[in-house]
């Protein structure tokens, strides 16, 4: 398989994948895409043990709906031939490479370079990794580097691991912006959000410069093309728009746009960036907000994820060009939305014999 021929595989046929978290085998879970309704292609362990339904921080409700607390645990390399996952319960990571059929091949597993890997970042052929940490252990929390290769085998650089802004701040949320130029990771216990400079000769980073959250609880978070960051905010319910200053402070633009909702944790936008996407677990949820071109945000409407309401507790979202998923951590189904021209959303499918757990899966990678 070629890079070229996956590409072209990538912009024809859609996959969605997410992560069991089992304690006794992690393993990501591959469904084709079509028409919204999602078809099983298999099951793929990922060499390490996640968490099951024990949280990587007592600082989170302690219920194992969302025992990674994060956003990221399972993503896709930029041109769709890579995936790489969180392995929190062995403290790695797995990487896999994307067949043309949507199955798995596992590459590698590796240390994470620290304790309880929740979220991930990839840009090109640079991967880094925030682990949790464990207060019990003083083993700080911190972000770690890796060199990938074309096949998807994982090289830790040298020098890369650096802690946040505080010991044990909880990351929540790692991603590169547009030209990797920046590495931000929102922090959820300490209500800061840390940016680092990537040297992409080295793939070291330098920094963090530290900006206090708009409102509390940055959780999930996306960049757009244009640079504006936007990050949800799980203790406020609501979604904030940023510019990263030269000196990597952060600008607001919108700050604190609530929903009226409750957990707002998780962002996606769509694929014409004109709409972002916020899924509130405990509300059972997702809003959409209109994004103006100068990364202003303007509220729109709230739909349930199912006919049950609250009760079903969506947490990890994404989208493709025509259809939003969202993962229900209490259920371990997938809920399919059709996106409209206007960017609203309607509700046309929920796969509930997904092979997740009903409760401790996490992830959510759409292809």
């Amino acid at each position: 398989m070629t890079n070229s021929d996956n590409q072209t595989w990538s912009r024809s046929v859609g996959v969605v994948y997410a992560m069991t978290n089992s304690a006794a085998g992690n393993a990501v879970v591959a469904f084709r895409r079509e028409n919204g309704s999602l078809i099983p292609i298999g099951t793929f362990p990922t060499g390490g043990r996640g968490t099951g339904t024990g949280e990587v921080s007592m600082a989170t409700p302690q219920d194992g709906i969302d025992p990674l607390a994060s956003q990221g645990s399972l993503v896709l390399n930029y041109d769709g031939t890579l995936l790489f996952a969180v392995n929190a319960g062995s403290h790695s990571i797995s990487s896999f490479r994307v067949k043309k059929d949507g199955r798995l091949d596992l590459v590698d597993v590796e240390p994470s370079g620290g304790l309880q890997p929740n979220t991930l970042a990839v840009f090109h052929d640079i991967l880094y990794v925030a682990n949790v940490g464990s207060r019990a252990n003083d083993f700080h929390s911190n972000i770690s580097g890796f060199r990938v290769s074309a096949d998807g085998r994982m090289q830790p650089i040298g020098g890369s691991t650096h802690q946040l802004s505080t010991p044990h701040a909880q990351p929540a949320c790692i991603v590169f912006s547009p030209g990797g130029r920046f590495l931000v990771v929102t922090e959820l216990t300490t209500n800061n959000i840390s940016v680092f400079f990537v040297d992409w000769c080295s793939g070291c980073v330098c920094g963090p410069v530290v900006t206090p959250s708009h409102g509390a609880g940055p959780f999930g978070a996306v960049f757009l093309d244009s640079g504006v960051l936007l990050v949800a905010e799980a203790g406020t319910n609501a979604l904030s728009s940023y510019r990263i200053a030269p000196g990597g402070s952060l600008i607001v633009i919108s700050g604190s746009v609530r929903n009226g909702q409750l957990a707002t944790c998780w962002v996606a936008v769509s694929k014409n960036q004109l709409y972002a996407y916020t899924s509130n677990s405990a509300s059972g949820t997702i809003t959409r907000y209109r994004i103006n071109t100068n990364g202003a945000l303007v509220l729109g409407e709230s739909v349930a994820t199912t006919s049950f309401g609250a009760a079903v507790n969506p947490i990890d979202i994404g989208v493709s060009k025509r259809h939003l998923y969202a993962l229900n951590g209490n259920r371990g189904s997938i809920t399919v939305f059709r996106i409209g021209n206007d960017g609203r959303l309607r509700r046309i499918n929920v796969k509930k014999d997904t092979g997740l757990p009903r409760l401790g899966s996490q992830g959510l990678a759409v292809l």
